[in-house]
């Protein structure tokens, strides 16, 4: 199987390097001072599940690859319509795109780009970031993917991709039937995390601590889950409970992803979450005041951040 990892970052280093354990032909392609890295010393991961390294082929050209099975789309999401425009070098008849991001607008750009026939949903739970160029750090979290097509159907390529995600070590994968549903039920988590952790800066045993900011908290929640029903999917009252429960058990240091890059001057995913959030809530005539809040709040952060990584 030939894959081509198109954001060899912490989603995207880590799952390249363990379908590169298991045997697969994997490409990463990666940008600045981490490319070099990988040019130079090869990949390596260190991970609470046991270190390693492996020495991959990596570039910014994707035409140095060429066509492949699979493409994972790994990218931030404010990176997703510029890399989307590079990807035709890699796309040949049969490949499938993969998108393993957050926020619940990159398939339909992907599709736009190089064909829906193309696309298929991805969901990743594994918390790993660039320790240093070239190094992944892996801390934890479950480790669980999940793949499908974005129409439901069962196909032989979403088979195989599951296949060799289960022969890689360190990963968990499920091959779903409504994958659409579970990008909506992922970035209504991140939603509700991302917002109070980063809007409030507060841990989230601090969150849950009080019970105003827990309201919060299921309110952020139920807000994505309202707008993800109008949108067509299968989110009910049953995922709010079931999502409560899981953040309920989750370490009370916990932050987010958003968190990290806003105390860290990166730019902020924060127009693919809440913003989208609300731009599809407005679509459908919804009211999403908490997503509206926390966008509000953290605008002009995001605004610095990202003027920050320009200059």
């Amino acid at each position: 199987m030939k894959v081509a990892v198109y954001g060899a970052g912490g989603v995207g280093g880590y799952v390249g390097g363990r379908l590169a354990q298991a045997g697969a032909e994997v490409h990463l392609i990666a940008r600045g001072a981490h490319l070099d890295a990988l040019r130079e010393a090869g990949l390596r991961v260190e991970s609470v599940e046991g270190d390693f390294a492996v020495d991959l082929p990596a570039t910014d050209d994707p035409a140095e690859i060429g066509p492949c099975d699979y493409v994972l789309f790994t990218v931030k999401s404010f990176d997703t319509e510029a890399a989307a425009r590079n990807l035709a070098p890699l796309v040949g008849e049969d490949t499938a795109v993969v998108s393993l991001q957050n926020g619940v607008e990159n398939e339909s750009i992907l599709a736009d780009e190089i064909g829906a026939e193309h696309v298929m949903g991805g969901v990743a739970y594994v918390f790993s970031t660039i320790g240093e160029p070239g190094v992944i750090e892996h801390t934890g979290g479950p480790t669980s993917f999940t793949v499908g097509e974005l129409d439901g159907s069962r196909t032989e390529r979403a088979e195989r991709l599951a296949e060799w995600f289960e022969r890689a070590d360190g990963m968990d994968v499920e091959l779903s039937e409504s994958v659409r549903t579970e990008i909506w039920e992922k970035a209504a988590f991140i939603c509700a995390q991302a917002g109070m952790t980063a809007a409030v800066r507060l841990p989230l045993g601090e969150v849950r601590r009080h019970e105003e900011s827990w309201s919060m908290y299921r309110r952020l929640f139920e807000e994505v889950c309202e707008v993800g029903r109008a949108a067509g999917t299968d989110l009910t009252e049953e995922t709010v409970e079931e999502w409560m429960a899981f953040a309920e058990g989750l370490e009370g240091d916990a932050y987010s992803s958003l968190h990290y890059d806003l105390t860290h001057g990166k730019r902020m995913e924060l127009e693919g979450l809440h913003g989208a959030i609300i731009r599809r809530a407005r679509e459908h005539d919804i009211a999403v005041p908490m997503n509206e809040a926390v966008y509000a709040i953290l605008t002009p952060w995001a605004a610095r951040n990202a003027q920050s990584d320009e200059d």
